[in-house]
């Protein structure tokens, strides 16, 4: 079919090149902000008098029209066309004759393609945000409910000190906030319209770019039209944000595995999370976890994409910077899918109180707190780490826990234990006496949960 910018050429483009060309195959997902973009784009042009009020009017009533059918499903969007800004624009025309020919009067599809660009990752910037503030309120619950559970803590995959649950989910929380922060900044370092910028050095016309920005809420206009077309820094941000959530996912997911196996046993995760085996009956896999860590290669696969694809463009647009949508497109559905899903195998996740009870009381976790009390009875530290450390070679050649051996054992090792050791090193105290902020102690984890608690309520 003839193109809207034909009328230069002399004869029909290759069908191969044409295929090649397109992006209607993809584009067509952000027909939404093409219609939103070319309604406010018109709705000034009438204001200043660039067209009658009447044409802008008749333009924006067909404009919303065409966007009602397509959401309907009665009009559908047609590959013959080369990008989705053509088949508006084509379609409107259609309708309205000459008056749909003004529509595009003091722009280019390189504004308009980044501001429709811009409005989708803005979108998806919410999006992402309300799905992360989702995921936060799971795990405020589940930390409100385990101040008391206490699990070992782990450094290299080795118990090193028991903590809570709280605590654990705790460092969950501290990650996804920081994301919740990162997509804010992006959110408010990208909230400004490249509309107006034309190809790259304006237009003659006398646009409003002020009011166009403040129709579809932005903070304001783009102020270079040659970086207003040619920006994709907001894009490359939102996806170094999602390869980051993807990456507090990924850890979290290798947790879930870990804990889901049958050496740990600390959760149960729910039927409707996890499958079976074909051949082996006993099996209860963790699916969702190894989808979600299998998938962050995907995201990050999209970040390098596009920082490759970026790197030697010379000012201002390219065609290579249609390339900036597949990939980018799939990255945001897997990253809202992965947490969404993430968010509902945590929600309904059971966990082993007694068995993260038992697996702290059992691996030595409170031995540094046994080195503290030879401190506090006066040892130098070196010397009491080196106490325990033969302390702990002996439970393990008894096959004891430290505080399952008896004084005199103790004190075959160290004279200066007491009575008082057992309370000392016991899980409890050993987690109850960290009080200050940031440790898993309860009344420090009752600080910050109503800190977290105080942040969802705020933002």
């Amino acid at each position: 079919m003839a193109q809207l910018w034909g009328g230069r050429f002399t004869k029909e483009t290759d069908q191969l090149v044409y295929n090649f060309n397109a992006s209607i195959g993809f584009d067509q997902r952000f027909y939404k902000q093409d219609i939103e973009g070319s309604i406010a784009h018109v709705t000034m042009l009438g204001r200043q008098g660039i067209i009658t009020e009447d044409e802008s009017a008749q333009i924006v009533a067909c404009l919303k029209e065409i966007r009602s059918e397509v959401e309907a499903g009665t009009l559908t969007i047609s590959s013959e066309y080369e990008d989705i800004h053509s088949f508006v624009e084509a379609t409107l025309i259609d309708r309205l004759g000459d008056v749909g020919k003004k529509l595009h009067t003091g722009r280019s599809r390189n504004d308009q393609v980044a501001l429709d660009m811009r409005l989708y990752t803005r979108s998806e910037v919410l999006e992402t945000s309300q799905l992360l503030k989702e995921l936060l309120e799971t795990i405020v619950k589940i930390m409100e409910e385990h101040t008391n559970t206490i699990m070992p803590g782990f450094t290299h995959l080795q118990k090193a000190q028991p903590i809570t649950l709280a605590h654990h989910m705790g460092a969950y929380f501290e990650m996804f906030k920081r994301d919740r922060l990162r997509l804010h900044d992006i959110y408010e370092r990208m909230n400004y319209c490249p509309l107006g910028s034309g190809a790259l050095a304006g237009t003659t016309y006398p646009l409003d770019r002020e009011l166009t920005a403040e129709l579809l809420g932005f903070y304001g206009p783009t102020l270079n039209s040659m970086d207003g077309v040619s920006d994709r820094d907001y894009l490359i941000e939102f996806l170094s944000a999602c390869a980051t959530i993807m990456m507090h996912l990924s850890r979290f997911s290798e947790e879930v595995i870990i804990w889901n196996s049958n050496e740990y046993r600390f959760v149960e995760i729910d039927d409707a999370y996890s499958t079976g085996s074909s051949i082996m009956p006993q099996k209860k896999n963790p699916d969702i976890a190894e989808l979600v860590r299998g998938k962050t290669g995907r995201v990050y696969g999209a970040l390098t994409s596009l920082l490759t694809t970026m790197k030697g463009i010379p000012l201002a647009y390219n065609k290579d910077m249609q390339e900036d949508k597949e990939l980018s497109f799939d990255a945001m559905d897997t990253v809202k899918g992965c947490i969404a899903l993430f968010n509902g195998m945590l929600a309904t996740m059971k966990f082993n109180k007694e068995q993260m009870y038992a697996s702290a009381n059992g691996g030595f976790t409170n031995a540094t707190d046994a080195a503290d009390y030879l401190v506090g009875h006066g040892v130098p530290f070196r010397d009491a780490h080196s106490i325990i450390g033969r302390l702990v070679l002996y439970c393990i050649e008894q096959d004891k826990a430290i505080d399952e051996l008896t004084l005199d054992e103790l004190r075959a090792i160290s004279p200066v234990f007491e009575d008082d050791i057992y309370d000392a090193i016991s899980m409890e105290t050993c987690v109850n006496k960290r009080l200050t902020i940031g440790a898993p102690g309860p009344a420090a984890m009752e600080q910050v949960i109503a800190a977290a608690k105080a942040y969802l309520n705020e933002n």
